[in-house]
């Protein structure tokens, strides 16, 4: 959710700033310059590499957590933890394989 949130903050940041810099240019004499010219230190293809760089970055954290939203729960094998105490409550952390149950007492299971 927070890398979401800075990934937004940062593409309105840098919408924000574009906007501002094309402001304050002269529409004639710009529009045929090359479109890498710097600005602020950075040309236009290094801005858009870091932009696509923290998409893809957000994209692929998106993809977990929307598995964790489908209730897909992992398989355990014998003897691993299959789940975890919260005070009164027990959390699960996977289903354990057929034949086999959690034991509520190791959390384990059996």
């Amino acid at each position: 959710m927070e890398s979401k949130r800075a990934v937004v903050y940062l593409s309105v940041c840098l919408s924000v700033l574009t906007s501002l810099c094309q402001g304050q240019r002269s529409g004639n004499s710009h529009l045929l310059s090359a479109p890498d010219d710097p600005t602020l230190g950075l040309t236009t293809s290094e801005l858009a590499e870091a932009l696509q760089g923290l998409l893809d970055e957000a994209d692929s954290s998106a993809g977990l957590s929307v598995e964790k939203k489908a209730s897909v729960i992992p398989r355990c094998d014998v003897g691993e933890r299959c789940a975890m105490k919260h005070g009164p409550r027990i959390g699960r952390l996977c289903d354990c394989l057929r034949g086999t149950a959690c034991n509520t007492f190791f959390l384990r299971c059996y």
